[in-house]
C-alpha cells in the first residue's frame, strides 16, 4: 500500500448465483480526500462499500484500511470505519441523546468518556436543539443527521457514506453536503452517489463504477478532460421560412467534423425554432454560425452543453465497452 493511501480495494469481485454484481474493481483512498464513488443505480457503488466496511464478503480480490487486511481482521477494520448507509437504521422511538449513547455504550465507552463523545457529535451535525425529540418526529434530513453522530460517535479515521442525500428536500441537500465538506477536513471520506453535481461540489476526486467495472478514476477536470476531443453543443436554431427542422438536422449532420445531431426539441410559438444536440469532433461554434447565416437560418441558442453524468457515461462507457 502506497504512503498516504487510506484504502486500498483490488480487483474485487462479487458474484451471485445469477448475476457478477462487480466484476474486478480497484481503487485506492488517500488520506484526508474525499472520494466520491460514481454511478448508476445498479453500478455496484453499494456493494462495493458494504464489502469495504466488512457487511458484505466478496467473491475473490482484496481490501485493506489503514494498512489493516478487512477481510482477515474485520472487527479491527471496523473499528477505524464510521458507516452512514443508504437507508439509514435508526431506532425511531428513542430520543436522539439516549440512541447516540447507546450506540456510545456499545462502542465501548462508559461514564464522562462516553458523555463526551455524545456531546461532541451533537455539536457537531447540529443536534443541540433535538436531543430530547423523538427520532421518529425529525424531519429525513435531521435523521441523516443523527445516522452521522453515530458514524462519528467513535471518531473514525474513514466515513463512508452511502447516498447520504437521497430523498432529502432541496435545503437539506445543500445542508448536509456542508456537513460533509465540513467533516472532509478531519476524515477520510468515501461518499457514493448517482449525482454529478453533488460529487463536483464535495468530493477531491471520483471514481466511476459502471455495470460493476471502474470506468474512470480521477478529478472531475481529469475525467472531463478525457471526452474532450468530443464536444457536445445545443443549437437552437429558427429555421428559413418552409425549412422543416429534420432538414436542418441533416444539414448539420453534413457539416465536417459533426459526428451526431439530433432535434431534442421543437417549439411551435410565434416564432417557432428547434433546440437539437450536436456532437463535434472540434469546436465548432465558428462553422455553426457560418453555416447559419448562409442558409438563411437564425441562431436562437449556441452553447457548449454542461458536462453531466449522462455525457461523461456515454463517452467513458462506450469506448471501455468498445
Amino acid at each position: 500500500m502506497a504512503a498516504g493511501t487510506v484504502i486500498c480495494v483490488r480487483d474485487l469481485v462479487k458474484r451471485y448465483e445469477t448475476k457478477e454484481a462487480l466484476g474486478g474493481v480497484s481503487f485506492d483512498v488517500h488520506s484526508g480526500e474525499i472520494l466520491g464513488l460514481l454511478g448508476p443505480n445498479g453500478a455496484g457503488k453499494s456493494t462495493t462499500m458494504k464489502i469495504v466496511t466488512t457487511y458484505l464478503a466478496a467473491t475473490s480480490g482484496a481490501v485493506s484500511v489503514d494498512g489493516v487486511d478487512a477481510f482477515a481482521e474485520p472487527v479491527k477494520v471496523r473499528a477505524s470505519l464510521g458507516y452512514l448507509p443508504e437507508s439509514t437504521p435508526l431506532y425511531t422511538d428513542m430520543v436522539v441523546y439516549d440512541y447516540l449513547a447507546y450506540v456510545g455504550a456499545m462502542r465501548g465507552f462508559g461514564g464522562a468518556e462516553l458523555a463526551k463523545r455524545v456531546a461532541d457529535v451533537i455539536r457537531l451535525v447540529g443536534l443541540a436543539e433535538y436531543t430530547g425529540a423523538a427520532i421518529g418526529t425529525l424531519s429525513k434530513g435531521y435523521r441523516q443527521r443523527v445516522g452521522l453522530a453515530q458514524a462519528l460517535l467513535h471518531n473514525p479515521k474513514v466515513l463512508i457514506l452511502d447516498e447520504p442525500t437521497s430523498g432529502l428536500d432541496p435545503n437539506q441537500i445543500v445542508e448536509i453536503r456542508n456537513l460533509i465538506r465540513e467533516l472532509g477536513k478531519s476524515h477520510t471520506i468515501i461518499l457514493s452517489s448517482h449525482n454529478l453535481a453533488e460529487v463536483r461540489q464535495i468530493c477531491d476526486r471520483v471514481v466511476i463504477i459502471h455495470r460493476g467495472k471502474v470506468v474512470a478514476d480521477g478529478t472531475i477536470d481529469e475525467l472531463e478532460g478525457k471526452v474532450a476531443s468530443t464536444h457536445r453543443l445545443v443549437v437552437g436554431v429558427q429555421a428559413k421560412a418552409g425549412t422543416d427542422p429534420a432538414d436542418v438536422v441533416t444539414q448539420l449532420r453534413a457539416i465536417e467534423g459533426v459526428t451526431k445531431a439530433e432535434l431534442t426539441h421543437q417549439s411551435h410559438t410565434p416564432v417557432p425554432h428547434a433546440a437539437i444536440d450536436v456532437v463535434a469532433e472540434r469546436d465548432l461554434r465558428g462553422e455553426l454560425f457560418q453555416w447559419a447565416a448562409k442558409a438563411g437560418h437564425t441562431l436562437v441558442e449556441l452553447r457548449r452543453k454542461s458536462m453531466d453524468l449522462e455525457g461523461i457515461f456515454q463517452s467513458l462507457t462506450q469506448e471501455a465497452q468498445a
